[in-house]
């Protein structure tokens, strides 16, 4: 089925599908860096944990405002696949491999659609755009 109507919304959509991706990034750096909200598993989190959360904060900042959308995304899909299999896949003796058992779901998913945004752009409402680098 085409919906060819919804096709001239597809660079705002883009637009939103970052900022959204960007916030929800932003949010697990300020868990990881300033502790809040307060969550267990964040409590006393070593120093790798520490520098994916500075990654998490100032490229997801980048994501939500549309600067170096491209450049970003890239960095922070890297870390998220990293993320999978460090602290997801591997984490324990033996790897578990399905992401329903090791937690992994939302690295994966972070891993896409940042792989997708290095590769679309920061749509039409971005500072990319508004300085036009996209």
């Amino acid at each position: 089925m085409n919906f060819p109507y919804l096709v001239r919304f597809q660079p705002v959509l883009l637009s939103l599908f970052r900022f959204m991706t960007g916030l929800l990034l932003l949010q697990y750096g300020i868990a990881k860096l300033f502790k809040f909200p307060v969550l267990p598993y964040f409590a006393n989190i070593p120093p790798l944990i520490y520098a994916a959360g500075t990654l998490e904060l100032v490229l997801g900042a980048l994501l939500m405002i549309g600067l170096f959308t491209r450049l970003a995304a890239f960095i922070l899909s890297g870390e998220m696949a990293f993320a999978y299999f460090m602290g997801h896949m591997f984490k324990g003796e033996t790897p578990v491999f399905l992401p329903l058992l090791n937690g992994g779901t939302a690295a994966i998913l972070f891993c896409f659609a940042c792989l997708y945004l290095a590769a679309a752009g920061g749509g039409s409402v971005s500072a990319d755009a508004a300085m036009g680098k996209d």
